[in-house]
């Protein structure tokens, strides 16, 4: 089901319910952030080889789409790792598993280290 309106309450929800399925991760790992842009976290039960101490965590705004990050122990801001990138900031949701599994494999043929700007609107998953 493509998302027409990455800014609306229940696409928003329902684009993250069919991402977290796919990841095989519930609805209540993620929390969502309605101001603008619009962004969400979703929590990963899992830590990377690279970085076995810390949490890791896929974000998502409207601007740059996915990315992995891992938390900080002092409670500043995310370490972003990696950008899934692409064409559009709403991939199809098995991109973004394939994305996750790179970075999990430490696979960099997969995303990229600097932002994508994909603009508010960039709705339709690709």
């Amino acid at each position: 089901m493509p998302v027409r309106h990455p800014h609306t309450r229940d696409a928003v929800w329902g684009y993250l319910a069919e991402v977290t399925e796919v990841l095989g991760v519930g609805l209540e790992s993620c929390t969502v952030d309605h101001d603008s842009p619009v962004s969400a976290y979703v929590a990963l039960d899992e830590r990377l080889p690279t970085h076995p101490e810390r949490d890791v965590a896929l974000l998502w705004d409207e601007i740059h789409g996915w990315a992995v990050a891992i938390e900080t122990h002092s409670g500043e801001d995310l370490i972003v790792l990696r950008y899934l990138g692409g064409k559009t900031a709403t991939p199809r949701p098995a991109q973004v598993a394939r994305f996750v599994e790179a970075v999990r494999e430490d696979d960099h043929s997969v995303g990229q280290l600097t932002p994508p700007e994909f603009g508010a609107l960039s709705a339709a998953h690709a």
